[in-house]
């Protein structure tokens, strides 16, 4: 345990040893370990948007196994995928590196924002897992219904010592497509996650938009022009920064926009990348440069 890590923990005030315990686990794995910095490997994509889409471009990716390698070999904090990938290599990986079992899942056919719980906390535990995650969609007309599930969840995950992820992704209601990337959209989504009890919290990157008419005058005299600085208002608006933060790698881009994500959000306080789609659908060995990169940037080695 190193005195970064310890200093994270102590603000999770409520929480029993096992979680706490769970937590320290992502925080001091890897190559990260004992940095207060994080670099999760998801794989939730096959659910969201079908095989082929999600690893025809890198067919050894088909294989579940391939994913835990991946992240162990790369000194990943955690691995993040639904019940059926975990299952698949759970034996094989066990205790190699934690992971996260995805509670909740869609489909690219929905017309719906809304998503199916496909695991559960038990399920977690039979695992090995060292936390559960769970997608919301602020904005969504089953927000509150989702809400109400990952309080339930939660809590049963707390007190039984694992630690709850959740993924806070604006959709739906009146939201502009702009408006799901927006500065104030992501900033209260990010809150409302940290809200529900949420002990690493997982949003997008935002741009400069301001969506929101009531919340334009609160953002005058705030200066958005860098992505650092719009990072570290999503940090402050997670109880001034007693939350993990994490922030999704977003589409498939370039390697240099990648990178340059990565600093951005070392710079302006982040907790690191979940990065799923731009590493495992590149040939193993530019995903592990890859990877090997923005672990070097979060070390402030380049």
């Amino acid at each position: 345990m190193t005195p970064t890590v310890k200093a994270i923990l102590d603000k999770y005030e409520s929480d029993c040893p096992g979680t706490k315990a769970n937590l320290a686990r992502m925080l001091m794995q890897g190559r990260l370990g004992g940095t207060g910095k994080m670099v999760i490997l998801p794989v939730d994509q096959g659910f969201e948007h079908g095989p082929a889409r999600s690893f025809s471009v890198n067919e050894p990716a088909y294989d579940p196994h391939y994913h835990y390698q991946l992240a162990i070999d790369a000194g990943l904090s955690a691995y993040a995928a639904p019940l059926g990938m975990l299952e698949a290599g759970a034996d094989t990986f066990a205790g190699q590196i934690p992971t996260i079992l995805k509670l909740n899942s869609a489909n690219s056919w929905a017309t719906e924002r809304d998503q199916a719980v496909t695991g559960s906390v038990d399920d977690a535990l039979r695992l090995g897992c060292s936390a559960i995650g769970f997608t919301v969609y602020p904005g969504s007309e089953h927000f509150f219904d989702m809400a109400e599930e990952i309080r339930e969840l939660s809590l049963e995950a707390k007190s039984v010592g694992l630690a709850t992820v959740i993924w806070s992704y604006p959709r739906g209601g009146e939201l502009s497509k702009a408006g799901e990337l927006a500065l104030d959209v992501g900033a209260y989504a990010a809150h409302m996650a940290a809200l529900l009890g949420a002990h690493v919290i997982k949003v997008k990157l935002p741009t400069d938009h301001i969506e929101q008419k009531e919340a334009q005058k609160a953002y005058e005299n705030f200066d958005a022009s860098t992505q650092a600085k719009r990072v570290a208002h999503v940090v402050k608006s997670c109880f001034n920064g007693r939350r993990i933060v994490v922030f999704s790698g977003g589409a498939a881009k370039g390697s240099d926009a990648v990178y340059q994500d990565a600093r951005d959000i070392r710079d302006g306080g982040g907790n690191g990348s979940i990065i799923g789609r731009n590493t495992f659908q590149r040939p193993r060995d530019e995903a592990l440069a890859m990877l090997d990169r923005i672990i070097r940037i979060y070390k402030n080695e380049e």
